[in-house]
């Protein structure tokens, strides 16, 4: 069982820090760590390799600190609670010791893979060192707060959706103020359609749902566009 834990854990490695996988060299601190949780939950479910460092490299972990850890950040620190299930194993080190000499074969290290499932109750928020709750996505490698939009298509989802879009004159007016725009933000659009913000962000979370209206992030800012 070494040998297969050792090459599961590799495999998962190989893979990088991607949509789905972040490496967590240890868990010192559970707030920062949920927001993690909240942005796996919120986007396609993914997992933390706890033990691992950013490099690759296995160096370990106390698997019941690391764990209750996760416990304090998914139960404690995220709002609605997170699902989260934990599987230790337990891997030869990787890397370079003192010397140059391997670290293979020097003892082995525990790893603690983390899996968060996508949550049917979004979004799930991660409550910050300043008592405010924000909820986050998964962009790439990274944990970005979600926008209002976002917050608004998670609730808009959560309801029976009708048979078709329909307009009145807030939507006329949201997609004539988008449609020689090839992306802007928030702010831009609110500025171009003279409309509330609250107005803008229900339309477009509406839009975004019916396939009308679409986002990239791009350059650390979320960009909405009509669908063409």
């Amino acid at each position: 069982m070494t040998t297969d834990d050792t090459k599961y854990v590799l495999s998962l490695i190989r893979e990088g820090e991607h949509l789905q996988q972040d490496f967590k060299y240890r868990v010192a601190d559970a707030v920062k760590l949920a927001r993690s949780v909240s942005a796996f939950a919120n986007t396609c479910g993914g997992r933390l390799l706890i033990g691992v460092r950013d490099d690759g490299h296995i160096s370990g972990v106390r698997s019941e600190e690391e764990i209750y850890m996760m416990h304090q950040a998914a139960y404690r620190y995220c709002r609605p609670e997170a699902s989260i299930k934990f599987e230790t194993f337990h891997a030869a080190p990787t890397g370079v010791g003192a010397g140059g000499r391997p670290l293979a074969g020097s003892g082995l290290r525990t790893v603690v893979v983390a899996t968060v499932p996508q949550s049917d109750r979004r979004p799930v928020c991660a409550i910050g060192d300043d008592g405010v709750r924000r909820a986050y996505i998964r962009i790439a490698d990274e944990n970005i707060v979600a926008t209002p939009v976002h917050i608004a298509i998670w609730r808009e989802q959560q309801r029976p959706q009708g048979t078709m879009f329909t307009y009145g004159d807030n939507e006329r007016q949201l997609l004539a103020s988008m449609q020689h725009g090839s992306g802007m933000t928030l702010n831009q659009i609110v500025r171009r359609s003279r409309l509330p913000r609250h107005v803008v962000v229900a339309v477009l979370a509406r839009m975004v749902r019916y396939g009308l209206a679409a986002c990239q992030f791009t350059e650390h800012q979320f960009l909405w566009a009509l669908e063409k």
